[in-house]
């Protein structure tokens, strides 16, 4: 699916900001965040306010389009939301960070089972060692 597409089967306006910003989140095989995808529109000439790349990015978030990652700090990575649960895991050396599927859903239905509550939200905050700094 294209940008556009996604804009309208949302009722979302189509602008060239919004649709710009979601084929770049579109583009991209890891998560983003606001001032990268800033960057890249600089890049193509796209005149644009880092401001409108936030509210689009809320915007977006809204209407669950995309998953907005809380990287502590008021720092926040983007990507599409394909309906499956993810996680970002953090390289404690070279500090790369990658979205990962989710490797515990069960979790979820232990919490429940044990308390009946039903998570809304989570944050997990996974780090470990990538293999490029293993090496």
């Amino acid at each position: 699916m294209n940008g556009i597409s996604y804009l309208k089967d949302n009722n979302i306006r189509v602008t060239k900001a919004r649709k710009s910003i979601l084929e770049i989140i579109l583009e991209s095989s890891d998560a983003i965040n606001a001032n990268v995808i800033y960057d890249l529109l600089k890049k193509e000439d796209i005149k644009i306010d880092l401001s409108t790349v936030y509210r689009t990015l809320d915007l977006l978030e809204s209407k669950k389009i995309v998953n907005k990652f809380d990287l502590g700090n008021n720092m926040y990575n983007y990507i599409i939301n394909n309906n499956s649960h993810k996680h970002i895991i953090e390289c404690d050396l070279c500090h790369k960070k990658m979205v990962i599927d989710c490797p515990i859903p069960q979790i979820e239905e232990q919490i429940k089972a044990k308390t009946g509550i039903t998570l809304t939200e989570s944050h997990v905050y996974l780090k470990g060692i990538c293999k490029d700094c293993k090496k």
